[in-house]
């Protein structure tokens, strides 16, 4: 029977902050508002753009957030990968995975036109199903996205494992009903991810398949 491996994307295989924060400060500089530095951004990210924006300009009324996004989709379709880059060890890992005959799928709230380009750029030889934020399918923390990935997959939740790095990826792992595996390299610190009910941990990219043999037992 495969197993399959559910990978969220930003902050978990790929750092894609560089881009991220470029993308939205050219957005808010245009617009007069003010810009905000890797740190910030960092606390932005994991609900998808308009929250990110909505938290990098508050006082920002709908119609605004919406020009907002508009430009940063604009801006970040050009230059998604000028800085983005794997994390150490990630293609190592799954070069592993799929020898050891593991299937392997991404799921994101980034806009679904990136995730399938940045994945079949940086991961096209090992992820076979890749899934972002559309019209059709609910965000994260809702299930939907892992669902849809199994069913491309052919794969059970029974024997499915999620890896993520953020609290969205924890609320989606337990709304699909599949363990998760936290990664600590990505865009939230421990400490906050252990309050939020994570419990088991990696910090590196080579743990993880010691981890899955131990779930799969």
């Amino acid at each position: 029977m495969k197993k399959a491996v559910i990978f969220d994307l930003d902050g978990t295989l790929l750092n894609t902050l560089e881009d991220l924060k470029d993308a939205v400060n050219v957005a808010l500089r245009e617009q007069g508002y003010a810009e905000h530095g890797l740190d910030e951004m960092q606390r932005f990210f994991g609900n998808g753009i308009r929250y990110a924006l909505q938290q990098a300009e508050p006082e920002a009324d709908d119609a605004s957030v919406d020009r907002l996004i508009a430009r940063f989709k604009e801006y970040y379709a050009e230059h998604c990968m000028d800085k983005t880059r794997p994390y150490d060890g990630v293609l190592e890992l799954m070069k592993v995975l799929k020898e050891q005959g593991y299937v392997m799928a991404i799921v994101s709230n980034k806009v679904d036109e990136a995730v399938k380009d940045l994945a079949k750029h940086f991961f096209g030889e090992y992820v076979n199903v890749a899934i972002g934020n559309s019209r059709n399918i609910r965000r994260k923390p809702a299930p939907d996205s892992v669902f849809r990935a199994l069913e491309e997959l052919g794969i059970e939740k029974e024997n499915a494992v999620y890896i993520g790095d953020s609290e969205v990826d924890l609320a989606t792992s337990r709304a699909a009903g599949i363990p998760c595996i936290t990664v600590l390299w990505g865009f939230r610190g421990k400490e906050f991810l252990q309050e939020q009910g994570a419990d088991c941990f990696v910090e590196r990219p080579e743990e993880i398949p010691a981890i899955l043999e131990g779930i799969f037992q």
